[in-house]
């Protein structure tokens, strides 16, 4: 029975994804009927519509001065032509039919209408701020702004991971950054020593305070994408932040406080709406540590 009903699941899912699918081909067909003067190029039986190509552009984030610039034209297009072909050869292989690669295209689907959900309703209430709420935040925030510094700092960088991340309580307790070059390398983690530029805008407000309260020996950790930093200030001169840049730099760190905020909303409210089966129950119902042996 309940092998059936696993069954049952895997045609639901592969019978969404060709639905999708089926959507996608009946998009592309009616791109071949668009007017000529809507078609950017062919690349056999696909297209390139002109909403594409201008979608393109706004995706790879191409100033309004560079959108007709011989050279940006003509890389974007390639770009765009040798997908076309690959994605004709793809269904000429019928691997659009494949289980791995339709759940591979749903989950695409979801994280673009995720994202696009995300994004509206941070729109809506980026717009709702008014001067006062920024001029408040810039007020609330002097070390971005009026007591914004250019630091110089001697860094340590590293691949963060989940065998990275028990060792990093020991090495933060290093008195120099020589020191914790040699016990990353006693440790075997790969790592690199360079020297670079900070503003105070573009860290952490947590880090930000830490630093502001620095002792000239402290040794700082910090994560940056998919890497882990430890960190020394050389120097550091005030470099100010007013006027109409202020209110540009307050914006987008308002903007990017909304993002993280409605991500965090956005999964509380999941996590109330999802109910799991089975095992997975006892998993995600369990506290951190409980059950791992089970």
């Amino acid at each position: 029975m309940k092998c059936q009903n696993a069954i049952t699941r895997t045609a639901v899912v592969l019978g969404l994804c060709g639905l999708l699918v089926g959507g996608c081909s009946k998009k592309g067909g009616e791109q071949e009927a668009a007017p000529n003067s809507q078609i950017v190029a062919h690349v056999g039986d696909q297209v390139i519509t002109a909403q594409e190509f201008a979608n393109e552009l706004r995706l790879l984030n191409i100033p309004l001065d560079k959108q007709k610039d011989h050279e940006t034209v003509k890389k974007v297009l390639t770009e765009m032509v040798t997908r076309k072909y690959l994605l004709e050869q793809a269904l000429t292989a019928k691997l659009d039919r494949e289980p791995n690669v339709l759940l591979d295209i749903l989950r695409s689907r979801e994280q673009v209408l995720a994202a696009a959900f995300i994004s509206r309703s941070v729109s809506k209430k980026l717009s709702a701020i008014s001067r006062a709420d920024i001029d408040k935040y810039i007020a609330d925030n002097p070390l971005r702004f009026a007591g914004r510094k250019l630091m110089t700092v001697d860094q340590i960088t590293f691949p963060f991971s989940a065998n990275t991340q028990s060792m990093i309580e020991s090495i933060k307790a290093a008195s120099s950054l020589d020191e914790v070059d040699q016990k990353l390398t006693a440790l075997g983690v790969p790592h690199g020593r360079s020297t670079s530029a900070l503003n105070s805008s573009e860290i952490p407000q947590e880090l930000l305070v830490r630093m502001d309260a620095q002792k000239p020996d402290d040794i700082f950790f910090a994560r940056s994408g998919p890497n882990g930093m430890f960190l020394k200030i050389r120097s550091a001169e005030p470099r100010p932040l007013e006027g109409d840049a202020a209110v540009n730099m307050a914006r987008q760190l308002m903007q990017n406080d909304l993002v993280k905020a409605e991500a965090s909303m956005t999964s509380v409210s999941a996590g109330l709406e999802a109910r799991y089966e089975g095992v997975y129950s006892n998993i995600m119902n369990s506290k951190t540590g409980d059950g791992q042996n089970n």
